[in-house]
């Protein structure tokens, strides 16, 4: 992600004149039919999406979906080709660098300078944000304190890990306290560690009113830390929703049974199909039942296996994961490349 041309524009709009209040109940983000091409390659098509004030969205989609698109024309990196967006009031296109100050961006790729020590690239950021040097200097030692970066603040970034240059990299985009946060894939490649501290570090600032938005292809990330999702694919929006309502699209629970003797599997089947929603299913000697939202399911099919002479081995009740979700909604896993993905790079071209 190309954090470093955001920050080195970071001058310019500091200096210039704030806008006037906004409504509250104006969304942080709002996106109307917004296109972008990259030669043939329709990286947006039409992508219409507001995010509430205050609000996580995690915007998911495989690789070459549109979603680092998205990002980049949300934080004026990129410019449209047509249809319109604000964040925080102001448009991408004709309010840029009054917008880059309301902002922060994070991305896959640390933008920080690794020559520099954690306090001196923390304390540049503010500078060039117009702040005064005693100011950036508090501010950065306030973030590095918050991201568990104090020991290490005095030594070059080019000695830190992975995960402490990301850390870094979020803080920099945190020193204006900016409203509105974009993350693009802000975990990838982290140890589990890692990336469990960053989860909690976002879950922090959104409990503080922070909006974020996040673009990931780990599902589970997006599970946790979304209060509501959108699925891209293709640069178009193809569904919307919080976690729970995205599962009840590929249908509910589902009781999945296993036998003590898996031959029995098909009288079993006759056996639940009373209190099935769909017509059960055995695959690899495995029972599954689908039992939307119903509760006592477990002890009902126990008691009727049990009437019928079948031993139960092992029993469970499986809620749809946001994996089902999206491979019912594209027909692919998550982190599966498509076909022809177009990476795109900070000056706006397809690589």
């Amino acid at each position: 992600m190309a954090g470093s041309h955001y920050h080195a524009s970071a001058h310019a709009s500091a200096d210039a004149a704030p806008a006037g209040p906004r409504s509250t109940s104006e969304a942080a983000v709002s996106v109307s039919a917004l296109v972008k091409h990259f030669g043939d390659v329709r990286a947006l098509d039409g992508v219409d999406l507001e995010v509430a004030q205050g609000s996580v969205l995690g915007l998911l989609g495989p690789n070459g979906a549109g979603k680092t698109t998205m990002i980049r024309v949300l934080t004026t990196l990129l410019k449209p080709d047509a249809g319109s967006a604000r964040v925080a009031g102001f448009d991408v296109v004709r309010d840029a660098a009054r917008l880059r100050a309301k902002i922060g961006l994070a991305g896959q790729y640390a933008a920080v300078d690794e020559n520099l020590t954690g306090l001196e690239n923390l304390t540049m950021v503010g500078r060039l944000y117009g702040a005064r040097r005693a100011v950036a200097r508090a501010r950065a030692a306030e973030l590095l304190e918050r991201f568990e970066l104090s020991d290490a603040a005095g030594r070059t970034v080019k000695t830190y890990s992975g995960g402490m240059r990301r850390r870094l990299d979020l803080g920099a985009a945190l020193v204006a306290k900016p409203p509105v946060l974009f993350l693009d894939e802000p975990t990838t490649g982290l140890d589990p560690r890692s990336r469990l501290q960053m989860w909690e570090t976002i879950e922090a600032l959104a409990a503080e009113g922070t909006t974020v938005l996040l673009t990931t292809q780990y599902l589970d990330e997006a599970d946790r830390l979304a209060s509501t999702i959108a699925v891209i694919d293709h640069g178009r929006v193809i569904a919307r929703g919080t976690p729970d309502e995205l599962k009840d699209r590929v249908g509910g629970e589902h009781l999945e049974v296993s036998l003590e003797q898996v031959e029995r599997a098909p009288q079993a089947v006759g056996v639940l199909a009373s209190m099935a929603d769909t017509p059960p299913s055995v695959a690899d000697g495995l029972v599954s039942v689908g039992v939307h939202r119903r509760s006592g399911a477990i002890m009902e099919a126990v008691r009727m296996l049990d009437e019928a002479g079948i031993e139960v081995r092992d029993i469970a009740l499986r809620r749809p994961t946001l994996d089902d979700v999206f491979l019912a909604l594209t027909g692919r896993a998550a982190q599966a490349p498509e076909q022809g993905e177009q990476a795109v790079g900070a000056g706006g071209k397809a690589a």
